[in-house]
């Protein structure tokens, strides 16, 4: 499964030189796994209310071509991994077809603060949408 995310570029996020400033990114990247996982019926705010979480443990960019004030740009979105205790995303930025960024975020699973087994149930859900 993949999942698409629009996002309009605000002028707040944008640096002296008109572009997104590079650290926006890991905000859209954000916005885009939770609608991801919303899309695909594991709505990240149920998870949290049964005391899992899913931290990012690891985050790479590559960007390609920079993004600027006013256009929209499409976050793709893939489960790209899942382990007993660890997700991978990765994601593609996009301006209509043109590629302005990509990279991955490694989420390590907690429940009470501390590193554990993803449970059964979620694991099963994230299973299916990785294969998917």
């Amino acid at each position: 499964m993949e999942s698409r995310t629009l996002i309009k570029v605000r002028y707040s996020e944008t640096d002296q030189m008109g572009v997104v400033h590079h650290s926006v990114y890991a905000v859209y990247l954000e916005a885009a796994r939770v609608e991801f996982l919303e899309e695909a019926g594991l709505p990240y705010h149920l998870v949290e209310a049964r005391g899992v979480y899913f931290p990012v443990v690891e985050l790479g960019l590559t960007f390609r071509s920079p993004a600027r004030f006013g256009e929209v740009v499409e976050v793709r979105t893939r489960l790209a991994e899942v382990s007993s205790r660890a997700l991978l995303f990765r994601y593609r930025v996009l301006r209509e077809e043109a590629l302005l960024a990509e990279g991955f975020t490694r989420h390590l699973c907690q429940v009470g603060g501390r590193a554990a087994r993803i449970p059964e149930d979620i694991l099963k859900a994230l299973r299916v949408l990785h294969l998917g």
